[in-house]
């Protein structure tokens, strides 16, 4: 089961678990703003990029509101990912993203 972390909390979680965040919206998405350092990969490119990835790295998966991250962060997880988690609402509940 995928860890939802609340948007509130993005930045304890991915402080507490040395983690990154994996931004897998569409560059016209990216374009309206990315969190700090966050690893720009669309969701379409995951399968063929998944090596571009430390398997060893917690991850936290984010995309407009939420129902992307989760299944890129399941699909991450089913294939030998260690800690990855969804931000809970997306870009959306930062408020950075219509």
């Amino acid at each position: 089961m995928i860890e939802n972390v609340p948007a509130a909390d993005w930045e304890s979680w991915l402080s507490d678990n040395e983690g990154v965040v994996l931004d897998i919206r569409e560059p016209f998405e990216w374009d309206q703003g990315v969190l700090p350092a966050a690893v720009q990969i669309s969701m379409g490119e995951i399968p063929t990029r998944m090596s571009e990835l430390d398997t060893e790295r917690a991850y936290l998966v984010v995309c407009r509101s939420g129902g992307r991250s989760h299944q890129v962060a399941s699909y991450l997880a089913m294939n030998g990912y260690g800690q990855v988690a969804n931000l809970a609402g997306g870009m959306k509940a930062l408020g950075l993203q219509d």
